[in-house]
């Protein structure tokens, strides 16, 4: 009788590009309130140098300043709050981690991957308002909440998510 022969099947590499591959990844770290503003940049710039060097590309870079901890962390009580938003492949998180980790003046970090419905879901509050107002006469006080409520349920996007 013939041996028999294991067949190994793979996908093609070349056919798959690189949008393809990229997700969108979402990061807030904490960097030492103790540092001077100059400094606080100088680690956020070096964050975006290893997003950056590793093919990934920067949307949006919210900095929410200094803020005071709940608990003590690595026996500090206060923290610089950053929220970096980027596009990349999957192997710039354990990078990113790594990074993270080995620089000393960062406290904490969280880095995640929004999926589909969570980015579906995201509005900015100033993309809503410019959807909601009209921009010839400006809301005030109760009515405005009234009147921005009714104009919400009238928006498909909103009701669509909601389920209503």
């Amino acid at each position: 009788m013939p041996a028999e022969r294991a067949v190994l099947i793979t996908r093609p590499k070349g056919n798959i590009s690189m949008s393809q591959k990229q997700k969108i990844y979402e990061t807030t770290f904490i960097v030492n309130a103790s540092l001077d503003d100059p400094q606080i940049d100088g680690v956020i710039d070096k964050v975006k140098d290893t997003i950056t060097k590793n093919n990934g590309e920067i949307m949006e870079i919210a900095k929410w300043g200094r803020k005071r901890f709940a608990y003590p962390i690595k026996k500090k009580n206060n923290g610089f709050y950053v929220l970096c938003e980027f596009k990349s492949g999957g192997d710039i998180v354990a990078r990113l981690e790594r990074h993270f980790q080995l620089d000393e003046n960062i406290i904490r970090f969280l880095i995640i991957a929004l999926d589909k419905k969570s980015l579906q879901a995201r509005i900015s509050a100033n993309d809503l308002m410019k959807q909601l107002t009209p921009a010839s006469a400006p809301l005030t006080g109760a009515s405005a909440q009234a009147e921005i409520s009714d104009e919400i349920d009238q928006i498909p996007e909103i009701n669509d998510q909601a389920g209503v």
